[in-house]
């Protein structure tokens, strides 16, 4: 059975060592957890899986998608296109090992968070000035916007640096939670107050 390995950083073949058939409601089709050995490095993986149809009479189990180890998360929808786009070529970048070019689309999910509160901004420093001085983002925030930004020249221009992977899973990070902090718990945050007021 195929599956995603988190260790060999690929779709794998492995071997189902167990497996349980689950009753989804309102479905009929068979589905099943299922315990794999990885066949690379033998890391063990839970999955789920469901059978398809290959042929008139003829069914398969289809590939597994990966519940443990968890999966990395997805980028949430409430991001606007403008940033989320940026953040998902970013993690794509980044599995495929291009870090200098996750360094890069990481800088412009941030300008694109800057873009969308302020369009006429034209260089990130800016935009990253003005979200700090208009409150959207604090000092923290705004450091590691900063951060960012460097590292995104550095990716984007022709130098003999590299960015390594460690630098490039941070900025990844620091990327996904700077945009989930000003789309996401800002808003929250407000519908908290609003709900503390009506109380």
């Amino acid at each position: 059975m195929i599956i995603e390995c988190p260790n060999c950083e690929s779709r794998v073949d492995c071997a189902e060592k167990g497996s349980v058939d689950i009753d989804i409601k309102h479905t009929h089709i068979p589905t099943k957890f299922v315990l794999l050995e990885c066949k690379v490095c033998h890391s063990a993986l839970l999955g789920i899986s469901e059978q398809i149809q290959t042929g008139e009479n003829d069914w398969e189990w289809d590939s597994a998608s990966r519940l443990w180890p968890t999966p990395e998360t997805e980028i949430d929808w409430d991001i606007p296109e403008i940033a989320r786009n940026a953040l998902i070529e970013a993690k794509i970048c980044f599995k495929a090992k291009a870090f200098s070019a996750c360094a890069v689309m990481c800088g412009r999910s941030i300008e694109g968070v800057c873009k969308h509160h302020a369009p006429e901004i034209r260089t990130l420093a800016g935009g990253l000035k003005k979200l700090r001085e208009g409150g959207i983002i604090d000092e923290r925030i705004y450091e590691w916007g900063e951060a960012l930004r460097e590292n995104r020249n550095l990716g984007a221009h022709a130098t003999t640096e590299k960015v390594s992977k460690d630098d490039a899973r941070d900025l990844l990070d620091f990327s996904v939670a700077i945009c989930e902090y000003v789309f996401i718990l800002n808003a929250k945050w407000e519908r908290f107050q609003n709900r503390r007021v009506k109380n």
